[in-house]
């Protein structure tokens, strides 16, 4: 019997559905930076009962198996195609929600919800709580960026860290049949599983890591703790017109992230470059090829938008007296950088009243109603409602699609290009500056826009995203893309810059040599010997 009519008795209906290869690749293999990725076929599991039968016919007959979500990780992908046919396994149609505790913000999750369905399901159900939302936007699935160790802006920043219990399947022959849970879980005979999903680190050594940017299990359910709303808030903006008062304003993120640290979220420092691809079109994207924005095409864009040199944007969380404290702190400590706004400032809520006036043939009119409209996007993210805010960045190349947020964008199917750059940085003004010039030396050399964004998660750790966006549809700009990207990496780690994600076929070029990846070695050739679970994905290939 062929390994799909194998996969047929498995594939019945209700339970799971066997997709042809053509359709698969249509369906599931187009992405932000190559050709569409080819499949033997897909999977699109129906009911989390299809999951053991299909690991073990994957060891019994040699086959390849790659689990996704939502299938939107843009920029970074995380399928490795080698000469053995690979089946991608759609894990999409597992969107159940359970509430664990309401009162508590514990919610446990499948890996087909999105940032939307959560938000719909709190809202529809009056939870108090936050979305852990990201700038890919409402399509995403949130246990897929939990487990890539993703980030946001809102008050639980690190997603993995808020994440309390995992439950999966292991590849390996002898134990694919069952899920696996942590030995509290285990030990717990309440019938609740209660305390499991209260208590990240359970009990003996702790696996649920080894689920994170690795291809060591399936995952089919996790528990998340929700940040509550605030009953107070406000977001903070700081231009900063003069580019000499970079390192000040280094210094002045790495102090108020230490001292005011619970009362103030992850903080935002992006460049003008940046700044001008949120609020401008690309004044070059009918040449050919495209060319960077030069310095004069930048400065001549920021003057008309008034944007700065750097803007820090962050946010405030707790009770009014709180807020207001922290707000007389950053008014008092970052005074000398630029200027200061707040998102419940008397001029920002008449800047509001006045948009609203029927003036949109006044083109400065226009700039101004569409920078508070992102404005208010931000303080949404920072509040845990998911949008677009952030999805118009894939398209600042695009010559065929522009990035409309009035419309479901979907960078990957409109033919985006985008790679990311994402290295962590010592929370050092002169590392920083050294930084700055890296990324702006080699884009510039690739012909590439350097748009930078430092992401401070913690008072001594920052977490640069630089978006590597490119024209798909130009062959050779491709491949500067990736060329550019390759540099990034292998130069930017000889200066202290290393990455915390990669893109897949950037995992296959890192050396593999060291203890660490041995360590991995083993442990996939324990978990997984006969390798049928996404090959190459952070393993030792």
């Amino acid at each position: 019997m062929d390994i799909n009519s194998q996969l047929s008795l498995i594939c019945q209906p209700g339970i799971a559905k066997l997709i042809a290869s053509d359709t698969a690749v249509s369906q599931y293999g187009i992405n932000t930076f190559g050709k569409p990725l080819q499949f033997a076929g897909a999977i699109q599991v129906l009911k989390e009962s299809a999951i053991p039968g299909l690991l073990k016919l994957a060891n019994s007959a040699g086959i390849k198996l790659h689990p996704v979500s939502t299938n939107n990780n843009w920029g970074y992908g995380s399928i490795l195609i080698d000469k053995e046919p690979v089946y991608l396994l759609d894990l999409s149609a597992l969107n159940t929600i359970t509430p664990t505790n309401k009162e508590l913000g514990l919610i446990t999750i499948g890996p087909g919800v999105t940032q939307q369905q959560l938000h719909d399901y709190l809202v529809e159900h009056n939870w108090p709580h936050m979305v852990p939302v990201t700038g890919a936007g409402p399509s995403c699935s949130l246990l897929s960026n939990a487990l890539e160790r993703g980030y946001g802006i809102t008050p639980y920043t690190d997603h993995f860290y808020a994440c309390n219990a995992v439950k999966a399947y292991l590849p390996h022959p002898d134990l694919c049949e069952q899920k696996l849970s942590s030995a509290v879980s285990a030990l717990d005979e309440s019938g609740n599983d209660f305390i499991d999903k209260t208590f990240k680190w359970g009990l003996g050594p702790y696996i649920d890591g080894l689920f994170t940017q690795s291809n060591l299990g399936v995952v089919t359910e996790m528990t998340l703790r929700l940040a509550k709303k605030p009953s107070s808030f406000c977001a903070f903006y700081i231009q900063i017109f003069e580019g000499d008062n970079f390192a000040e304003a280094v210094s002045f993120i790495r102090q108020l992230l230490e001292s005011q640290s619970g009362m103030v979220g992850s903080i935002n420092l992006m460049d003008k470059r940046r700044l001008v691809s949120m609020t401008c079109e690309n004044p070059n994207v009918d040449n050919k090829p495209i060319e960077p924005l030069s310095d004069e095409q930048v400065n001549k864009l920021a003057t008309d938008k008034r944007l700065p040199e750097w803007m820090i944007v962050g946010s405030i969380y707790g009770e009014q007296p709180v807020v207001n404290f922290v707000k007389k702190y950053i008014k008092h400590k970052g005074k000398k950088l630029g200027r200061i706004l707040f998102s419940d400032s008397l001029l920002l809520k008449l800047a509001g009243q006045f948009v609203r006036l029927p003036l949109s043939f006044i083109p400065a009119f226009k700039d101004v109603k569409g920078q508070l409209a992102s404005l208010n996007e931000g303080i949404d993210i920072m509040l845990g409602e998911p949008n677009q805010v952030a999805l118009p960045l894939p398209y600042w190349r695009n010559k065929s699609a522009k990035g409309d947020k009035s419309r479901p964008l979907d960078p990957a199917n409109e033919n985006c290009g985008l790679l990311w750059y994402a290295p962590l940085l010592p929370m050092d003004p002169d590392a920083l500056k050294q930084f700055v010039s890296f990324v702006r030396s080699t884009m510039l050399k690739y012909k590439l826009d350097p748009l930078i964004t430092f992401t401070n998660l913690k008072h001594d750790c920052i977490d640069s995203t630089v978006p590597l966006v490119f024209n798909k549809s130009d062959t050779n700009e491709e491949i500067q893309a990736l060329d550019c990207l390759h540099e990034l990496i292998t130069e930017g780690c000889k200066q202290g810059f290393v990455p915390y994600r990669l893109p897949i076929h950037e995992q296959q070029q890192i050396n593999k040599s060291s203890a660490y990846w041995q360590t991995i070695k083993v442990l996939k050739n324990a978990i997984d010997p006969n390798n049928i679970l996404s090959p190459g994905k952070y393993d030792s290939q």
